[in-house]
Order: C-alpha cells, then sequence, then structure tokens
C-alpha cells in the first residue's frame, strides 16, 4: 500500500509505479484545484453516514475526492476561530500609537497564530521611514479567497494504483491504512513500548504481547470514553488519572446486628 496515509514525494511514488508496488496515499488539498473541471461531472456516491466520494481515472493513477460533512463543520469552526482572532488583533494594533518596527513584530505573531487562514487577510504595512496611521496601515479580507477554501472544507484526495472501480472499496482501505497507522503512534507515544532491544527471540515475542495487550486495553479505553465521555481522549484520561496523589475510602464494615462504632477519623 505505500506508504500509508501520509503525503509521498512525486519521486518516490514514480519510483513505485515503476517497480510495480501499488500505493494508495493522501494528497495536498491543492491537488484539488488541478482535477475540479475533471471531478465536477462525475457521480457522488455515499460510503458512511457523512462521507461522500467520488472516482476519477487519470494518466494511469486513479484519485479518489471524498467530502465528510463532519470535517467541513470542524474546518469551518476553526478557520472562523482563527480568523477573527487575527482580525480582533489587527483591529487593536490600529487602535493604538506603535512604532513600524512594533508593529511589524506584531503582524507577524498574528500571522503564525492564524497559519493557513493568514492568506485570505490582505494587510497593507507602511513604507519604511513613514509614520504608522490608518491610512499606511490597511486590511481586508481577500474574499475569493475565503470563498474558495470555504467551499472546499471537508474535501480531501486519495491518490493511488489500486483499480478496484469502487471508490467506496478505496476509500475504507485508506481508512484502514490510518487506523493501522493510528495503533503504531499510540504504541510510539501514549503507551511507549517501541522501540524492541531485545537481543533474544523469546523476549522480543514477550515484548509484542505486552505492546498487544495494551494497546487492547488503550482500545476498550477509547470504547468506554466514547460511550460515556465522548469529549476525552485515552491520553487525556490518563493524564487525569496520574495526577490523583491519594485516595481515601471508606469501608461500611459495620451493621446494624452488630453494634460496632464507626472508623474514628483519619482511620
Amino acid at each position: 500500500m505505500g506508504d500509508g496515509p501520509g503525503h509521498s514525494s512525486e519521486e518516490l511514488l514514480a519510483q513505485m509505479r515503476a517497480d510495480g508496488v501499488d500505493y494508495l496515499v493522501g494528497t495536498p488539498r491543492g491537488q484539488l484545484s488541478k482535477l475540479e473541471a475533471d471531478l465536477a461531472g462525475l457521480p457522488w456516491q455515499k460510503v458512511h453516514d457523512d462521507v461522500q466520494v467520488k472516482l476519477l481515472a487519470k494518466d494511469g493513477e486513479v484519485y479518489v475526492l471524498a467530502k465528510s460533512c463532519a470535517r467541513r463543520q470542524k474546518e469551518h469552526a476553526m478557520r472562523r476561530r482563527r480568523l477573527r482572532a487575527m482580525w480582533d488583533g489587527l483591529v487593536k494594533l490600529r487602535q493604538r500609537t506603535v512604532g513600524r518596527d512594533e508593529l511589524l513584530k506584531a503582524v507577524t505573531l498574528l500571522t503564525h497564530d492564524a497559519g493557513r487562514a493568514a492568506a485570505m487577510v490582505e494587510i497593507h504595512l507602511p513604507p519604511e521611514g513613514r509614520p504608522v496611521t490608518p491610512e499606511s496601515f490597511r486590511f481586508a479580507l481577500r474574499k475569493d479567497a475565503f470563498r474558495a477554501a470555504w467551499r472546499r472544507d471537508g474535501s480531501y484526495i486519495l491518490r493511488g494504483t489500486l483499480r478496484d472501480g469502487d471508490p467506496a472499496v478505496l476509500w475504507q482501505r485508506y481508512m484502514l491504512l490510518t487506523e493501522i497507522e493510528a495503533a503504531f503512534k499510540c504504541l510510539k507515544s501514549e503507551l511507549a513500548v517501541r522501540p524492541v532491544h531485545h537481543q533474544l527471540e523469546h523476549r522480543v515475542e514477550a515484548h509484542i504481547l505486552v505492546a498487544f495487550l495494551g494497546y487492547c486495553l488503550m482500545t476498550t479505553l477509547k470504547l468506554q470514553l466514547a460511550a460515556h465521555a465522548p469529549g476525552l481522549t485515552p491520553r487525556s484520561a490518563l493524564d487525569k488519572l496520574s495526577a490523583i496523589q491519594m485516595v481515601d475510602v471508606w469501608l461500611p464494615w459495620w451493621t446494624r446486628r452488630r453494634r460496632c462504632p464507626p472508623p474514628a477519623a483519619g482511620w
């Protein structure tokens, strides 16, 4: 399956095609603008409760365009939050009396915090040697860029050489790859059971068994949290539990028949 869900370089993909190795990888969203015309007339196919896909065969490869409603809402919210923070920061800078150097530092910090959303704001800075005034320091929303990003939110493209003819099958295989990648990430970070430095075979097998059992426990915890505390992740749950230093346990060991006094305070 190639390099899994991550993005791969064109040189690596070309080498894999030359060697006859099949792959299925994610593609940067910028690729969508190059394929929009070819994908426009293709039908959507529902593969999940909130996921639709399209399939395009082109230049010896297949492209799967997936669109998720939940992902779209999440990206909408993230962009609004970052744009609002950047816009409010720029408004406050215009209301303050600052020098050009201080203005450049503040704008650089706001742009960094906004991430990709910063490209949707056009900023005019005063030339060197000129004072900072409302006329020399201006900013405006790039409406075309904002609409284009808003329209593409929730969409992502898969690229590969697997020719099943069914985009739903390719999407399901990609989701399986993401789960495998997440499992390795969990073993490496949350459970901290990698790498394996044993020299004897039976110790290596024991280490793998412990890693597998730990991942089973982590998956069980994840399912339990999804049912009872959807906003809590296994990592955050373990962090909260690790902060517990002492627990007082009171056991009702007396009954009505045995008139024994209750335990003293601090027992």
